[in-house]
């Protein structure tokens, strides 16, 4: 759907796929949104850092309350990673901490860089980067960081579907290093760090690594292709409609009207056996998009009414 959103016009209901621009923080994307769509009930799902660029989702209206579900799927990335050299950022950001670089090492062999990767791929325990927005005893860690307090951060659990290794090449860095570049794509779970992984690659590989660019190319089942810059969003919102999004982001199920109405009044209905675990969008007749729910003993829990 495409409007012009614009204060003292109807906001629309429905989410915005951004393509975020490198130097921009998520929040000065909703800022901009905000003046877009005419609304201060704009949000954002999943952080991308000021250096990155591609996919960020917004919710506008009452889409914000899909966020915190969209969440939690797959992201994809793509990346480029530098071996030889590490920052106190784990990114191209921070203050350059040690330049080992990869003269005299093994590592312009592609098998060694893909057994690297290979240990960081599938079920793996990391850590955070510590100028990162995870909470320290209710302190940001970049907070912390930035204090100069020494702190650690406890590793936790994210997947890595996949991470493939697409191109590398021999390079000199600024301070004459010579480093090794890696062009990556990743897919992994929510939560999961690509700089810590540029990190921890650098540090298995022994020679130090960070990341020098990031681009998110997907957020569940939104991808590039839907996004639209923050120029083209200024001259035509593109707003997916409510029940457009949650149709694509989240298992289906319709019901009738005498079913809609119970969930509508907040009754626990009963729900069909699924393999899957996670939130369900409910559909009622003529495909009104009413609720995200979740099966609890049997029943339909609402996260989320619509209608």
């Amino acid at each position: 759907m495409t409007r012009k959103g614009r204060a003292g016009s109807t906001a629309p209901d429905g989410l915005v796929i951004v393509d975020k621009p490198a130097g921009f923080t998520s929040h000065d994307v909703v800022a901009k949104m905000r003046r877009f769509a005419g609304t201060r009930r704009v949000g954002h799902a999943g952080t991308l850092d000021p250096m990155a660029t591609g996919v960020l989702v917004i919710g506008v209206e009452k889409a914000t309350r899909l966020l915190g579900h969209l969440a939690l799927t797959e992201k994809g990335y793509s990346a480029t990673i530098r071996l030889g050299q590490t920052t106190v950022t784990d990114d191209a950001e921070g203050e350059i901490t040690s330049s080992a670089g990869v003269a005299g090492t093994a590592l312009t062999a592609v098998e060694a860089v893909e057994a690297g990767i290979a240990a960081l791929t599938g079920d793996i325990m990391q850590v955070p980067a510590k100028v990162s927005a995870i909470k320290i005893d209710g302190k940001r860690s970049y907070a912390r960081a930035r204090e100069g307090e020494d702190f650690e951060i406890p590793a936790r659990p994210v997947t890595v579907s996949s991470f493939t290794l697409h191109a590398h090449r021999e390079a000199k860095a600024e301070d004459g290093t010579p480093v090794l570049d890696l062009d990556v794509n990743v897919v992994c779970s929510s939560g999961t760090y690509i700089r810590a992984l540029a990190r921890d690659l650098g540090a298995g590989l022994g020679v130090g690594g960070h990341l020098t660019a990031l681009r998110r190319t997907r957020v569940g089942p939104y991808g590039l292709a839907a996004a639209r810059t923050l120029p083209q969003l200024e001259e035509s919102l593109q707003v997916m409609p409510i029940a457009d999004a949650a149709a694509a982001a989240f298992p289906r199920w319709d019901v009738d009207e005498d079913r809609a109405r119970l969930l509508g009044n907040g009754v626990r209905i009963g729900m069909p056996a699924r393999e899957e675990t996670g939130p369900v969008a409910v559909f009622g007749p003529e495909g009104r998009f009413l609720a995200l729910v979740e099966e609890h003993k049997g029943k339909a829990k609402s996260l989320a009414v619509f209608a």
